[in-house]
């Protein structure tokens, strides 16, 4: 097994992705983000006035849509649809026995 160090594995569970690994991967969503915002911020000070507001716009709101993509947390199940019972197989309680008879409103408990 010795060439078999760097091999993925097999896929044998819908056990979700760990923890750490989601978190790195919100990581790098973030710095990704932040480093177009500062291409933003650079790009709007060489850039001629009409375009320069636009990058400097785009560097203003970017870091909200980062705080929003770094939170995002996986929540996908693992694809299998819930199943719903038909009609003919849904479990139901027998109805219940109606008994005839009128309410005496004087009577208390």
């Amino acid at each position: 097994m010795a060439g078999r160090r760097g091999a993925i594995p097999a896929l044998i569970t819908s056990a979700r992705v760990p923890r750490s690994l989601d978190a790195d991967e919100r990581n790098r969503r973030y710095l990704v983000s932040m480093t177009v915002r500062v291409l933003c911020f650079l790009a709007g000070c060489f850039a001629p006035f009409p375009a320069n507001i636009a990058f400097f716009v785009g560097a203003a709101i970017i870091p909200g849509f980062a705080v929003i993509l770094a939170n995002a947390v996986d929540r996908r199940t693992d694809g299998v649809p819930p199943t719903t019972p038909t009609d003919a197989d849904a479990r139901q309680l027998p109805a219940g026995l109606v008994v005839p008879g009128d309410v005496d409103p004087e009577v208390r408990r």
